[in-house]
């Protein structure tokens, strides 16, 4: 397995470091082979995300699902190379399904300086992506044995995490950032900066024993722990 294209995170679950640890996608594989991508990074991502498909053992023909976690060009970049490739449509959550259809970015932040800015800068920031469905709040999907997406607002008005339950891998998304520890997402990038905040407890309240982030390495000694102790010291957790 060529590990520089792929790292294993659990059995059937892999990170694609699309820049260093920087910025990641995933890949998720049933036991019959069907394999499942997740954020598909910047537009020049896409053949990175293909050939990490053959790290694995695996081709185009596998790949069944393709996943946002949010419609960020850092994330839905390079989906429109990924689905034409694989004959795919992307799912992700219901409130960002327009602006992954159009290639547009939501809304920044407008309570922020720099987020108004981005807002006026901000014409057509990624290749606009067919889109199968929306996913909501809660939903099991029949990918590797369940992954359950959790809505996180905030990021984005449908910025969505996701729990691979057979594995307990969790993937955060731009929840929560750990780049040179665990941090917050870029204020200015968020719809909302203090809903992100707001949102975030939603991922200590599920188990899991990995944390995977779409920005920065996976943390693999007591997560939970890391990420409860990151929101207390925060304020943005009781008890």
């Amino acid at each position: 397995m060529a590990r520089d294209l792929v790292v294993p995170l659990a059995p059937g679950v892999w990170r694609i470091p699309l820049l260093g640890d920087f910025f990641n996608g995933f890949v998720l594989r049933d036991d019959d082979g069907q394999v499942t991508l997740l954020d598909m990074g910047v537009a020049r991502s896409g053949p990175k995300v293909m050939a990490a498909l053959g790290a694995i053992g695996a081709g185009p023909s596998d790949v069944t699902r393709l996943l946002l976690t949010h419609a960020h060009p850092d994330h839905a970049g390079g989906a429109a190379h990924v689905a034409r490739e694989t004959g795919r449509s992307v799912e992700i959550h219901e409130d960002d399904v327009e602006h992954a259809r159009t290639g547009t970015s939501p809304p920044r932040d407008r309570s922020l300086r720099l987020g108004r800015l981005l807002d006026r800068l901000a014409k057509g920031s990624f290749d606009p992506v067919p889109v199968e469905r929306g996913l909501v709040d809660g939903e099991l999907l029949d990918v590797a044995g369940g992954l359950r997406v959790i809505h996180t607002p905030g990021h984005s008005p449908g910025h969505a995490s996701f729990l691979h339950e057979p594995t307990g891998t969790l993937v955060t998304g731009d929840a929560i950032f750990n780049v040179r520890g665990v941090r917050w997402p870029v204020a200015s990038f968020c719809t909302s900066y203090a809903m992100t905040k707001a949102t975030a407890h939603r991922l200590v309240e599920v188990d899991h024993a990995l944390a995977a982030f779409t920005h920065g390495p996976e943390l693999r000694d007591r997560p939970r722990q890391t990420i409860t102790d990151f929101l207390h010291r925060e304020g943005h957790l009781e008890g």
